[in-house]
Formats: C-alpha cells, structure tokens, sequence
C-alpha cells in the first residue's frame, strides 16, 4: 500500500459522508437550492485565496529548485485556472469580485484555512502536501461521481461545475499531487506518516465541516 492509498483508506468514513452529503448530491441530481450554491460559491472563492497560500508556503519551504517549480505552478493554477471555474458562475449570478472579496468568510472556513496555514508554517513539504490533497483529491472523486450520473455534467446550470471537476485537465493535476505525495514520504518513519495521516483525515474532517456549513449557510 502506497502512502497516498494509507491516508485515502484512513479517511474512508469521511469521504463516504462527503460523496452522500445532501449538498453534493443535490449537486449532482440539479436540484440544490440556488441560494445554497452561491453562498458556497463565495465561500469556496475566498478559501482558495487561502488555499494558494499553503501552496506558496511550500515555495517557501521547499529546498530543491524543481519542487519549488511545482508548488508554485499550483499557486498558479488555484488563482488563474480553478478560480476561472469561480468567476465564470459569479458572472452568471451577476456577483463581482469586489462583493465577494468584501464579504466574511464564515467560521468553518476560517477554522479550516488557519488549520492548513498552521500546519504549512509548522512543517514541511510533505505536510503541506498532505493537506492540501485531502481537498484536491475529494474534489477528483466528487466530480468523478457526479459526472457518472446520467445528464449531471449536461444540467444548465450545475453541469459547468461538475464538468470542471471531473475535467482529464484536474484530474491529471490531483494524480500529480498524489505522486508527489508519495514521493515526498519515501523513506518516512513510521511517527512521521502516523502525522501525515492525521493531517490528510484532518482536513478531510474539514472538507466534510465545508459541505455542512454550505448546506446550512452558517456564519
């Protein structure tokens, strides 16, 4: 068993909660509640300003020229790839990047941003690697899933997100952030990837925390 595949079992029970959630699966069968989807569209658009951050933490951490590469292309794709997916649905609910960057980002979010940037100043590349694929990798599988079932990916209005998750384009690019995962625990003591698990599960938890703060619309 890989390490990638050690810390996908561990959080099993969470991400079987995530791709049954009432948000996700409303999602999927078209018929969430509009308000519900903006709302986590404008929580989602300022976590990932967060989310590049532990990105470029591991620019900042990083001792090899060429991994420095590939934390900073990721700060690049979270703020001019999967952030495009963002402000195209903003355009369609007419809400600008000012209103949203105006607005407060809800505890949950808070809670879980400061988790990840907490983890990222306190460690290293391969715990800022592990915390930032419990979200990548989750969404893979949520858009994998969802594009599975009949007509999703072509809903009017929910399609666009579920085809940008399931997309070969972000898929390829979680497959890159798990090989690296991989590669950056190679050699791990046994402590060591017992940490790496609770990283991954623990903001899997939070993953879970998100879909319930979303579904509820909670401050």
């Amino acid at each position: 068993m890989t390490v990638s595949q050690r810390l996908r079992e561990a959080a099993r029970p969470v991400w079987d909660r995530c791709l049954s959630h009432p948000f996700v699966t409303g999602v999927g069968g078209g018929t969430l509640p509009v308000e519900k989807f903006r709302y986590f569209l404008l929580q989602d658009y300022l976590y990932l300003f967060d989310y590049a951050r532990v990105f470029a933490l591991g620019v900042v951490k990083a001792r090899d020229p060429a991994l420095m590469r590939v934390f900073a292309q990721n700060v690049e794709s979270v703020l001019n790839g999967e952030m495009d997916l963002h402000r195209a649905y903003m355009k369609r609910l007419g809400i600008s990047e000012e209103q949203v960057l105006a607005a407060k980002p809800a505890l949950d979010n808070l809670s879980y941003t400061h988790y990840m940037l907490s983890t990222a100043d306190r460690g290293g590349p391969r715990e800022i690697t592990a915390a930032i694929l419990a979200c990548s990798w989750s969404y893979a599988e949520i858009g994998q899933t969802l594009a599975k079932i009949p007509g999703a990916a072509e809903h009017p209005f929910y399609g666009e997100w579920i085809q940008g998750y399931a997309a070969e384009d972000y898929q390829a690019a979680n497959r890159a952030l798990i090989a690296l995962t991989d590669r950056l625990a190679a050699g791990a003591e046994e402590a060591e990837l017992q940490h790496l698990e609770e990283i991954f599960v623990n903001c899997s938890r939070y993953e879970l925390a998100f879909w319930d703060m979303a579904w509820e619309m909670r401050p």
